[in-house]
């Protein structure tokens, strides 16, 4: 099935981050993202809205191994066992981004974008996003999510496809609810 993400956003502010935004604004809520594939890309989106500021604390990009350990304190053994591109970092750096920032929301995104770097088991264009919330203390509501992706397209095509795909897909589905 052909996957019809656009990669050129232009200069609006798609819905989706609109109605994220609001959402968040509504509940009071406050996200921070981490960052490897996506050099920022993902903290761009989120501030694209007017009024981000209400809920958008930080973005940290680690784009190295060093940087995920050293920023985000992500396990050597998580990097060792699974690699960088994997579900398990994808979720230490959200919930680490998360409890660092001290926010309801941790957003992270680790991946390959090519053209070189690619296997048979981790191909160029996959992606792992991750989503971390931390309820109200006994509410029971608090998660660490990983979700896999794999995309076509170039380096600039993948990169721009996964927070996207974030906003439209991951975010609503993972906080329905939430």
């Amino acid at each position: 099935m052909p996957d019809d993400t656009p990669t050129d956003r232009g200069p609006a502010v798609d819905a989706a981050e609109r109605r994220l935004g609001r959402r968040l604004r509504e509940r009071g809520e406050t996200v921070a993202v981490a960052e490897s594939l996506t050099g920022g890309l993902v903290g761009s989106v989120l501030t694209d809205v007017p009024g981000s500021s209400d809920y958008f604390d930080r973005g940290v990009v680690t784009y190295s191994n060093d940087a995920k350990l050293d920023a985000l304190g992500v396990s050597r053994e998580s990097l060792d066992a699974h690699g960088a591109v994997s579900a398990p970092v994808a979720r230490e750096m959200a919930q680490s981004v998360r409890d660092t920032a001290g926010t309801d929301w941790g957003v992270s995104t680790t991946g390959i974008a090519g053209p070189a770097g690619g296997t048979e088991e981790k191909p160029v264009g996959l992606v792992f996003v991750g989503l971390a919330h931390a309820a109200p203390w006994g509410s029971g509501d608090s998660f660490v999510r990983a979700e896999r992706h794999v995309f076509d397209g170039d380096r600039w095509t993948i990169k721009v496809r996964a927070p996207d795909r974030h906003s439209r897909t991951c975010w609503p589905r993972w906080t329905s609810s939430s």
